[in-house]
């Protein structure tokens, strides 16, 4: 006969992949979660995990279990609100996936914010170079420098943030402080690797030049900050991370002016959970409290 209280076990299984972990978080014996799927199976009559070297993947079946088990999670959460009992604090992991550079120089610090403020919500900060599906739970946030497309997700912007160029002081008493956009292409550069780079507009250079003397390319943003601080090139860098190194000189300020907007989506079945609506709440709200931070000198 089939068991509620084994969606429990499953919930947790498909959101991290392994046994060890989901096995902590339920505060029981990984072999108990491994009885509890292979009941629930038994059960349902179907495979729900597809056993893989990096963790179990869920099936087809159990992706259309995983959207019905969500909907019952928030309904049992909603029981107590709806009925006029006092709302207890958000608990739980929220998993959030951006980019290395505003996860690394900006989220980290705002989370921890948060986590002063809501110590029951555990914030999974996981920073990848490539569009994040939401549909097949990659995460539960998704905060991109492009705006994405999927069925049934709900996206919203959360701001823009600036970009300018900048050099250290060695290079440009060496090379020479460039007085015009015209005397750019003269100039070595810091910028990505090119076919490495999964979502063009991060591309950002693009924008400013196609540049023919390139020192240094890297995959990762902060790698090329430390490589225009210590003197390689210029880079095109956010000013929400290159303002904190007092290494780095803006250049041509106000004729390079170059902005990117910055969303945030959730899929439907997961925007009014208590511990995903306090996240979003907070990100919006630090978003629109740092707007100068992001734009402004």
């Amino acid at each position: 006969m089939f068991n509620w209280n084994d969606l429990v076990f499953f919930l947790e299984l498909a959101r991290q992949s392994r046994l060890a972990p989901a096995a902590r978080r339920l505060k029981v014996d990984h072999t108990t979660v491994s009885r509890r799927i292979a009941e629930l199976e038994k059960d349902l009559s179907i495979k729900l995990f597809d056993r893989k070297p990096d963790g179990f993947v869920l099936t087809e079946q159990g992706h259309r279990l995983f959207t019905i088990a969500e909907r019952i999670e928030v309904e049992a959460n909603g029981i107590p609100h709806a009925f006029g009992a006092e709302q207890t604090a958000a608990t739980g992991r929220v998993r959030v996936a951006t980019m290395e550079g505003i996860g690394a120089f900006y989220l980290g610090e705002r989370f921890a914010e948060l986590a002063e403020r809501e110590p029951g919500i555990i914030v999974e900060l996981v920073t990848e170079r490539h569009l994040i599906n939401l549909s097949k739970r990659e995460a539960d946030l998704f905060i991109s420098f492009v705006q994405p497309v999927g069925q049934r997700l709900v996206v919203r912007k959360l701001g823009s943030f600036r970009l300018a160029l900048f050099a250290s002081a060695e290079y440009l008493a060496r090379r020479g402080l460039p007085k015009s956009r015209d005397e750019l292409p003269a100039h070595t550069f810091v910028d990505y690797v090119e076919d490495l780079v999964a979502i063009q507009p991060v591309h950002w250079l693009l924008d400013v030049l196609e540049p023919s003397s390139v020192s240094l390319r890297s995959s990762s943003m902060h790698a090329q900050q430390n490589a225009v601080a210590a003197g390689a090139g210029i880079g095109l860098l956010p000013l929400f991370s290159a303002k904190m190194n007092p290494r780095l000189v803006p250049v041509l300020a106000e004729e390079v002016k170059v902005y990117r907007d910055v969303y945030l989506s959730v899929h439907e079945d997961l925007e009014f959970m208590g511990r995903i609506r306090s996240v979003v709440r907070h990100l919006t709200n630090v978003f629109s409290r740092d707007k100068a931070f992001f734009n402004e000198f």
